[in-house]
């Protein structure tokens, strides 16, 4: 459990919210992390600059988009009779 107030937490997440980075920081950073290469300085970087919500909403997006070219792989190895062998 944390000491800190509740009301400290609740400004702490709106002042988290308000950063200004960009998406596209964001998307890279979540990339990065994808693919579990990520150096400890930007990590820490990233942690002072990046909107949680875009953070999330990155997040969600890359993992259904990695879900669906699983799928379209899979689709196109059982259409193509490779796997019938």
């Amino acid at each position: 459990m944390s000491s800190k107030p509740p009301e400290k937490h609740q400004s702490d997440l709106a002042a988290a919210a308000q950063r200004k980075g960009s998406f596209l920081q964001t998307a890279r950073a979540v990339a990065w992390s994808f693919l579990g290469i990520r150096r400890g300085a930007d990590y820490a970087n990233d942690v002072g600059k990046l909107n949680p919500v875009h953070v999330i909403v990155a997040g969600v997006l890359a993992a259904v988009l990695f879900v669906l070219g699983l799928v379209t792989l899979i689709h196109w190895v059982v259409g193509s009779g490779v796997a019938a062998s």
